[in-house]
């Protein structure tokens, strides 16, 4: 019997799918038990369950053909019925819960007419126009019908999709899954795979060199460089996660762009990243990194002191000001490291950083999304969808669970205007339009990029990450 591939992760939370998370162990599962009606490519995206869409001029409704013949774990169809209701269920008011965020999918698909014409054709009919759809669906996992009763009653542990691999047991501690013969999107590699919860990072990364792991994921960039030497390869990948501060621009002191834009010129990100998480992390000039559609290519704006006290002088704080800064425990786990480090380079400029802790991260999320912040908060920004991020952090007409009270009325005809914007080259232009006039007047402080070191045995340097940096372990090679 061929041996399981161990897959050595921190954390595996087998919750509810439909509910939304950028957390890769979460969606690494999911990805290999679930499929969605589309797939992320680079900044693209490709077929899964629909083979073709199509977007109406004015980006209000959607239709998809679907695959033919595909079936649930369970050998029920997985057809446009059951497309359906795992969308609307998704987007219901008790689903879409992230970290301090409730109701995430319902925004946008909560006042949406979901029609099937035929078993192979579903029709989205939105409440308002979004040709930016697809960043949605892309974490629309299609469920069973007969499984969904068994999650609404918080059995998340039976679950039953069109995925390439199906679960056969499943603990706190570890998931055993087994491949789907003829899995539509082809067969993987390995035929049995074994996730095994392991928090400590010098644990798993002990594990794949000594091979009682045979992937290894979010790893330290730097112990694990010499992994070669173990027969083993490291995997570097850029995060699209982006470590910043959220700026309370709604009141006080950072509610003047003055101010915001001389915190901005005081930074120095790559004496950041030397002095906090050195060599395992890229500076970040905007408000998504550089793998996101629609991202600009132009340079954060250079260090300038002198024109950061002079705009502090402009604003009435020639003396010098304090700030109020929260910060977690955890979440980037160097919070308090990144804010010793930032106040000894706003320091140089007159302004002195008051901290208050927060160890409990997810009481701290709720505070973020009360917008009880003071001044300024660290944070990070996960969602791969540059719409997202504009729309739930950014519009102040929406003034979503993120945002905290900034306002710039170009950037929002920029977003109205990517709304209906079919063609995709042009709205990409549009949000590099976007990213150019936060650069100029910045609702949050952004500072940098991680990278993650995955570890995998045997030499495969071709072998990389999807772009979203979620662990697709159907495309792994032989491990075993």
């Amino acid at each position: 019997m061929t041996e399981d591939v161990i897959i050595a992760q921190a954390r595996l939370p087998l919750a509810d799918p439909h509910d939304c998370t950028d957390a890769a162990d979460e969606l690494s599962l999911y990805e290999a038990l679930y499929d969605t009606l589309v797939r992320r490519e680079g900044r693209d995206y490709v077929p899964r369950l629909a083979v073709s869409w199509a977007m109406s001029e004015d980006a209000s409704t959607w239709t998809f053909r679907l695959r033919e013949g595909v079936a649930f774990q369970d050998g029920s169809l997985c057809d446009a019925e059951a497309v359906r209701r795992s969308l609307e269920r998704m987007a219901r008011e008790d689903k879409g819960y992230t970290l301090g965020a409730p109701g995430v999918w319902r925004q946008y698909l909560g006042d949406a007419i979901i029609e099937t014409p035929d078993a192979a054709t579903l029709t989205i009919r939105l409440g308002a126009p979004m040709a930016d759809l697809l960043d949605v669906l892309v974490q629309g996992y299609v469920v069973a019908p007969s499984a969904l009763p068994a999650y609404d009653a918080g059995d998340t542990h039976r679950p039953c999709g069109t995925g390439a691999y199906r679960l056969i047991e499943a603990s706190d501690d570890h998931a055993l899954m087994a491949r789907v013969p003829g899995h539509f999107a082809g067969e993987p590699a390995n035929d049995r795979i074994r996730f095994v919860r392991e928090p400590d990072r010098a644990r798993r990364l002990a594990m794949v060199r000594a091979g009682s792991a045979q992937v290894a994921t979010n790893l330290d960039v730097v112990a694990s460089a010499d992994l070669a030497k173990d027969g083993a390869t490291q995997v570097v990948s850029l995060a699209p996660v982006a470590i910043i501060y959220l700026l309370n621009a709604a009141s006080g002191p950072l509610a003047d762009a003055r101010v915001r834009r001389a915190l901005a010129l005081a930074l120095d990100r790559e004496a950041l990243i030397e002095e906090v998480v050195p060599g395992a992390a890229r500076p970040l000039h905007g408000f998504v990194s550089p793998l996101h559609y629609g991202a600009g290519d132009a340079p954060a704006r250079e260090r300038d002191p002198e024109s950061a006290r002079a705009l502090l002088a402009e604003a009435g704080f020639a003396d010098g000001l304090t700030l109020g800064l929260d910060c977690p425990a955890r979440l980037p786990d160097e919070a308090e490291r990144l804010t010793q480090a930032l106040g000894r380079q706003l320091a140089a400029i007159g302004v002195t950083l008051d901290v208050h802790l927060h160890a409990d991260r997810e009481a701290y999320a709720h505070m973020v999304r009360r917008k009880e912040i003071r001044d300024l908060c660290v944070f990070d920004s996960s969602p791969m969808s540059t719409y997202r991020v504009l729309v739930e952090k950014l519009d102040a007409r929406v003034r979503g669970s993120w945002w905290q009270g900034y306002s710039n009325a170009a950037v929002e005809a920029l977003i109205d205007r990517g709304r209906t914007t079919v063609d995709r080259a042009a709205r990409s232009a549009l949000y590099a339009q976007a990213y150019a006039l936060l650069q100029d007047d910045p609702a949050w402080l952004c500072l940098y990029n991680p990278l993650k070191a995955t570890g995998i045995s045997g030499n495969h340097p071709d072998f990389a990450l999807p772009v979203d940096t979620v662990l697709d372990v159907a495309r792994l090679p032989p491990l075993r």
